[in-house]
């Protein structure tokens, strides 16, 4: 259930949501997100932040997403790379990126997902050497479908180092300005139509100081898993913000038509599949708190299986609740004036990303259940 804090900062920022409404201008809500506070709610107070957790962000982003204006880079930009630096970041690099990132004035993209490695985090090619000689970072690889690159001002990206000791390539964070030389995007042609671009990134020999490394070199895949769950958590609360738009549109429709003189909604075939999509949202959105609540108060095993399962259930209510919403207006539910076809697509996004709901299950049944691997 909500802290009487929490329904205040769902209620204030629902009211900034409605105030932009649907379609909106991303920029401009993104401003005043930064200015009232909400982008940084899980950033430290000394950093310009709210002190909050996760647990808050998700609130941001869900009742924005329940407005009809979800920020996608909210997942991104404060959620992932700010947890990350907040966690792990040197001083410097907290001292030059988390007021920024706070505040909106600043934006991080964070690339993690390569063309040949996909959900597979130990597969990924893109890879970090020292140069002996000046301590400098030189990367080089590809990273696909990474979200926010042209309005971001630096990408979080994940690479490999050599271990001395073993040999083996481990996972490390270099934060990576926009402007690097060899550091080169690529838009990606969607036809899903959101606010936030897709993009493929080639790194070709990209020479970063040493201080562009996020973290301790030998503690990169604790640093990974960081930003990982909280992503999944963001995630459902991008899905169910948009289930409960869909839903809400769904509603007042179901009340207000008539046919024979009667509200379609009063028949049991428009309401109970209705009724059906509010139920799975607010039981996703209770899984989806129990993995903010662990992730903020330093339980990562636990938010590690609640988060997948969040993700998974959350998507799994999102594509519900829409397809039902734009069943129950029928031809109106594909025209541009109720606003509800695009989420057809925009929908699926929750079951594909950042994981598919297929490693999800996966997740589960070997470390939740104890059964053996397939792969």
């Amino acid at each position: 259930m909500d802290t009487e804090d929490h329904k205040a900062l769902r209620q204030t920022v629902s009211a900034l949501g409605n105030r932009h409404g649907r379609p909106h201008d991303p920029a401009r809500l993104w401003s005043d997100a930064g200015t009232l506070g909400y982008l940084g709610v899980n950033l430290p107070e000394e950093y310009g932040g709210g002190g909050g957790g996760i647990s808050e962000l998700s609130i941001v982003l869900e009742e924005l997403g329940a407005a009809g204006c979800p920020l996608l880079m909210l997942v991104v930009s404060p959620a992932i790379c700010g947890t990350v630096i907040a966690r792990f970041g040197t001083d410097a690099q907290k001292q030059h990126w988390l007021p920024a990132l706070a505040d909106g004035s600043r934006l991080m993209a964070f690339g993690i997902t390569e063309p040949d490695a996909g959900s597979n985090s130990h597969r990924i090619t893109t890879t970090a050497r020292r140069d002996e000689d000046t301590g400098d970072w030189i990367l080089t690889g590809r990273k696909v479908f990474i979200s926010g690159v042209d309005v971001a001002d630096a990408t979080l990206i994940v690479g490999r180092t050599e271990d001395a000791r073993t040999g083996r390539l481990k996972p490390c964070l270099f934060i990576v300005p926009r402007d690097a030389p060899g550091f080169t995007r690529h838009p990606i042609d969607m036809e899903l139509d959101a606010a936030e671009k897709q993009f493929e990134l080639t790194l070709d020999d990209v020479r970063l100081p040493a201080d562009a490394l996020v973290g301790d070199e030998d503690a990169g895949l604790l640093q990974l898993f960081a930003g990982l769950n909280p992503e999944r958590i963001m995630t459902a609360a991008f899905a169910i913000g948009m289930g409960r738009y869909a839903l809400a549109k769904a509603v007042e429709y179901a009340r207000d038509r008539q046919v024979w003189n009667t509200p379609i909604g009063a028949h049991q075939a428009i309401a109970h599949p209705l009724a059906q999509a509010h139920i799975d949202l607010q039981l996703a959105r209770l899984m989806m708190q129990k993995a903010a609540r662990l992730y903020d108060t330093g339980d990562d095993m636990g938010a590690g299986e609640a988060a997948n399962m969040a993700k998974y259930a959350a998507g799994e209510a999102c594509v519900k609740a829409v397809d039902q919403a734009v069943h129950t207006l029928g031809g109106n539910g594909l025209t541009r004036e109720f606003g509800l076809a695009s989420l057809i697509t925009a929908a699926r996004v929750a079951r594909i990303a950042p994981v598919s709901r297929e490693m999800i299950l996966n997740y589960v049944s070997h470390q939740t259940l104890g059964l053996p691997k397939s792969y």
